[in-house]
């Protein structure tokens, strides 16, 4: 039976402490990377359901998918971000 390799994109969150003058200078800090993230804050949130791959593109993918049941958006196949077979 072959192996896959599935990247799903996920949402998380990450607290970063910086030093600033005010909330949009240090906004703009974390946005140029001078923000140090805190120790053990990355928390998962949900899967990013939003992104995927291009059904478009993925179009035999997508019919696969849908007749096994999964629900495929118009424009992407939700939340999966690459997929490779590694070994047959």
């Amino acid at each position: 039976m072959p192996k896959y390799r599935v990247e799903q994109y996920e949402l998380h969150a990450t607290t970063y402490e910086v030093d600033a003058d005010n909330e949009a200078e240090a906004i703009k800090k974390v946005f140029d990377g001078l923000a140090i993230p805190m120790d053990n804050s990355l928390e998962y949130i949900e899967v990013a359901e939003d992104f995927g791959l291009p059904t478009d593109e993925y179009f035999e993918l997508a019919d696969e998918l849908r007749a096994l049941g999964v629900s495929v958006g118009e424009a992407v196949i939700p939340s999966i971000r690459s997929i490779e077979q590694v070994d047959e």
